[in-house]
């Protein structure tokens, strides 16, 4: 573990920060920490900067509520840099952006599919109704129906299994993951909420081997 009194500062007693989205792995912003600001960032578990246009401490979220909580600081080998990962609320751009990195210089490369995307998608339709839409059409039906198709789908997983045929059991078990982040975002689970209880079982299995 690196003390504070190790990371290597500028002469303006500045260091570069890249936030880090948690559940993503997406760069939020890019921004700066003087020593007293990294201090408080651990001491309350949240992002805190310095803001180098006001010349003053600045706490992320203080007057648009959108809160970064820290998971981690890690620097690089020179401890000249830091990268901070946070669990955000909100938008981490002043635009309203998710992040401040949307403008394109060079390249086509698409935003890499993600469970999470999937799940922002689906939140998003239960929030924008649109009409026409299948993921409309189960939350407009409500929790019933939703769990209807989640027992369906579950079975034609096992028949797919069962089958041995490996493009079957993908395209049914896709279905089925589908379902399951609709009643997620109908009952208000996110899929980190599914991470940390795996987490947690995963941290009690090595404490009782740790006592074996």
């Amino acid at each position: 573990m690196v003390d504070i009194d190790e990371i290597r500062f500028d002469e303006n007693g500045l260091i570069p920060v890249i936030v880090v989205d948690a559940k993503t792995g997406a760069v939020l912003t890019l921004a700066y920490m003087n020593a007293e600001s990294l201090k408080i960032s651990i001491d309350e578990g949240r992002t805190c900067f310095w803001s180098r246009s006001r010349n003053e401490l600045w706490r992320k979220g203080e007057t648009s509520g959108n809160v970064q909580h820290i998971v981690s600081i890690k620097t690089d080998c020179d401890r000249d840099a830091l990268t901070v990962t946070v669990d955000k609320e909100g938008p981490a751009c002043h635009t309203g952006a998710e992040s401040c990195f949307f403008e394109d210089v060079y390249g086509n490369v698409a935003e890499p599919f993600t469970l999470d995307t999937l799940y922002g998608i689906v939140t998003d339709r239960k929030k924008n109704r649109k009409p026409g839409s299948y993921t409309t059409y189960l939350f407009d039906k409500g929790i019933d129906k939703i769990l209807k198709k989640i027992g369906e789908e579950s079975a034609e997983v096992i028949i797919a299994g069962k089958s041995g045929v490996k493009a079957e059991a993908i395209y049914e078990l896709s279905d089925l993951v589908y379902h399951l982040m609709v009643l997620m975002a109908e009952m208000g689970i996110t899929p980190e909420d599914v991470k940390k209880e795996l987490a947690s079982r995963h941290a009690a299995k090595n404490e009782e081997k740790t006592s074996e």
